[in-house]
């Protein structure tokens, strides 16, 4: 028995997500696999090898796969997946890009988001916006699946796997890349970040929502996180949004501003080491998964905390 990881990677290093998956692929039992997918990716399969738990690392190293798009990264693990009987991929965007292709072509049903390995067959997944857990079997020869990275601490290093070169498949041709915009900033990204600070819609207004959270984080090294309500609002980007139609967090400090922590947002980040609540009412639902609550004026609040620390 033995498990394929899908690494998530830049080339020259690995995304937080594949530890967590290895970390899930290890529960398993047997031998752990992680296929790098990329070009010129020496660095990201080094880093992969140092990965405690993995066996071996198979680098797929092409042009075409630069920009690792879908079809090209499924047609990869396709040509390697009779070797496995279970395949793993972070639930990302770039693992729900390519597992659902994979699964297909294997005709396999899809085990999606799962948050623990009970057996070699059976898993744990949350449905109904986290509000319940459902425990699913799979009798199918192999298992396709993606990770939630939240459910799973991240794998350690000190590992040395050795590092095989595999021939790339071709290029599919039916798809090709055209361009990417990428958001730069200093600050975390999100999915990463350790501490995040998030608003809600009684932010009021983008410029508060800056003038108010931004020195916070700053103090803080954070992340800067949004409600759906806030982003909807226009108060901040959509790639700060946290929640079951946002982006999946963890981080070891979560601090909710102005946030009534509606189920949908909570799906988002209840898993969070440490909630912090600051909010002037006393019902809100988010004082109900908070370590700590503080009921007050966000405006008030936050400069008092700003200035304590």
């Amino acid at each position: 028995m033995t498990t394929l990881v899908i690494a998530e990677h830049d080339h020259g290093s690995l995304k937080g997500a594949t530890l967590n998956t290895v970390t899930a692929a290890v529960q398993i039992g047997g031998d752990v696999h992680v296929l790098i997918a990329g070009s010129n990716a020496g660095g990201a399969a080094t880093a992969a090898s140092q990965i405690a738990g993995v066996a071996k690392v198979l680098q797929a190293d092409a042009p075409h796969l630069a920009e690792q798009l879908g079809e090209d990264v499924a047609a990869q693990v396709l040509a390697i997946a009779s070797n496995y009987s279970h395949i793993f991929f972070p639930a990302t965007a770039h693992g729900k890009n390519v597992a659902p292709r994979v699964a297909a072509k294997l005709d396999v049903g899809q085990l999606s988001d799962i948050t623990k390995v009970i057996s070699a067959d059976t898993f744990e997944r949350p449905i109904y916006a986290g509000n319940a857990i459902a425990t699913v079997q799979t009798a199918d020869a192999t298992k396709v699946a993606t990770v939630r990275s939240t459910g799973f601490d991240a794998a350690a290093t000190g590992g040395s796997a050795a590092v095989e070169a595999i021939t790339a498949v071709a290029p599919n041709g039916k798809s090709s890349f055209v361009g990417r915009e990428v958001t730069k900033s200093d600050r975390p990204e999100l999915t990463a970040a350790k501490i995040i600070v998030s608003g809600g819609r009684a932010m009021g207004s983008s410029d508060k929502f800056n003038e108010v959270l931004t020195p916070l984080a700053d103090k803080l090294g954070a992340a800067l996180g949004a409600s759906r309500a806030a982003v909807d609002a226009g108060y901040a980007p959509n790639d700060w949004q946290v929640g079951q139609t946002g982006k999946i967090v963890a981080p070891s400090l979560y601090i909710a501003c102005g946030i009534s922590g509606a189920i949908q947002h909570l799906a988002g980040m209840k898993d969070s080491k440490v909630i912090v609540a600051i909010n002037k009412d006393p019902e809100a639902p988010i004082f109900s998964v908070a370590d700590y609550g503080l009921e007050a004026d966000l405006f008030v609040a936050v400069p008092e905390l700003i200035k304590a620390l």
